[in-house]
């Protein structure tokens, strides 16, 4: 199987995911499951995002000492309820710094 016909099989792929969430009938997604379920997605990926980046390096865990001082403040910044621009600035100043010591 060449590139190509990966490419093409990824297009025709997420082109017929998204004809799929047209065509799902109005009263599933009303439903309060559902609706529920489809606002906590995005947060639950994303968290898992921020998780996966700052405890794994390529296939294993690495407990790096900047990056785990940087996602612990900003995490706090997150929790103090801290504009996003300041909760990431927060976090690459405290890493960036603590790698220079």
């Amino acid at each position: 199987m060449n590139l190509w016909t990966l490419v093409i099989a990824t297009i025709v792929g997420c082109y017929l995911l998204k004809l799929a969430g047209y065509l799902v009938p109005a009263r599933v997604l009303d439903h309060p499951r559902t609706r529920r379920v489809i606002e906590l997605l995005p947060v639950a990926l994303l968290a898992a995002l921020v998780v996966v980046e700052a405890l794994a390096s390529g296939r294993h865990l690495d407990w790096n000492g900047p990056r785990m001082a940087g996602f612990a403040v900003g995490a706090f910044a997150v929790s103090r309820r801290a504009p996003f621009l300041v909760v990431v600035s927060s976090a690459a100043v405290v890493a960036a710094v603590l790698r220079q010591v």
